[in-house]
């Protein structure tokens, strides 16, 4: 069988592939996300997604090579954590790729752990994007998503990495 393009965008594209139909970026761009660990807390963000309709929560995380062709994962990462969040990470090192909607979407992304973190401004993201940032200690992470959860904000799937042993544990 062969992919057919239904339908192409700036940014994403539909393919029907036999019985399949899925979502996949163009112009081969990539996603980046990270986590970034300050002195036992985690930096999360949390901002308006127009497919959900509403706020989420989730970690730093941009495309890419949307800008710059040839960018790195590491230095899409950094440019993405301090547009958002206003840290500076020292160190920046992939972890993997991994893949959060297969039955979906092709996309995949790349995990980047962030660490020796100076905060150099008040992030939020670039104009529109109403980003707000979270320092959370990660003893609290639980009860932070929970509440959040609670208070009608969607939580992204990529929090399970933070959640995974409570989840676990019961």
């Amino acid at each position: 069988m062969s992919a057919e393009t239904v339908w192409d965008g700036k940014y994403i594209k539909v393919i029907k592939d036999g019985t399949w139909e899925y979502v996949a970026r163009t112009r081969g761009i990539g996603a980046a996300v990270i986590l970034a660990i300050d002195e036992g807390a985690v930096i999360l963000v949390e901002q308006y997604r127009v497919p959900l309709g509403k706020r989420c929560l989730e970690l730093p995380a941009g495309l890419v090579g949307d800008e710059t062709e040839g960018e790195s994962v590491e230095a899409s990462a950094g440019r993405e954590l301090e547009e958002e969040t206003g840290y500076r990470a020292t160190t920046l090192a992939s972890i993997g790729v991994f893949h959060s909607s297969p039955g979906m979407v092709s996309e995949g992304f790349t995990l980047v752990r962030a660490t020796e973190l100076t905060r150099v401004d008040a992030g939020g993201g670039i104009d529109g994007e109403d980003i707000t940032v979270h320092r959370v200690p990660l003893e609290g992470i639980a009860a932070f998503v929970a509440a959040k959860r609670a208070a009608g904000v969607a939580i992204d799937v990529k929090l399970l990495l933070l959640l995974g042993g409570g989840i676990l544990a019961g």
